[in-house]
């Protein structure tokens, strides 16, 4: 079984017809135009958030044993070889905190 293709001028003639020969009928009404739709405002990204470097020592687990100003690496590297001479390994690492303002 074949489909029956529509023809779209063919439509659009007899319809054109049909309102040329009845002017009272009208097609269907243009529609409204919507109200354009309020803008969101984008979330605002907060302020960016100043953050402060130290170094940290740590253990094999993760754990921050002290922590120690930036420019205080040495000092930082010193406590880490005493632990690990201690017995179990310990390193430094870089640590980042936000300042909190006053």
């Amino acid at each position: 079984m074949a489909k029956k293709t529509v023809s779209r001028k063919k439509l659009r003639a007899e319809s054109d017809a049909a309102l040329a020969a009845d002017p009272k009928k009208k097609a269907k009404a243009p529609a409204k135009k919507k109200a354009p739709a309020k803008r969101r405002s984008k979330s605002k990204d907060p302020d960016d958030i100043r953050m402060r470097i130290f170094w940290g020592v740590y253990n094999q687990t993760m754990k921050r044993i002290a922590k120690y100003d930036f420019h205080q690496k040495k000092a930082a590297q010193k406590r880490a070889e005493e632990l690990t001479a201690e017995g179990k390994p310990h390193f430094v690492q870089k640590d980042k905190e936000p300042i909190e303002e006053v």
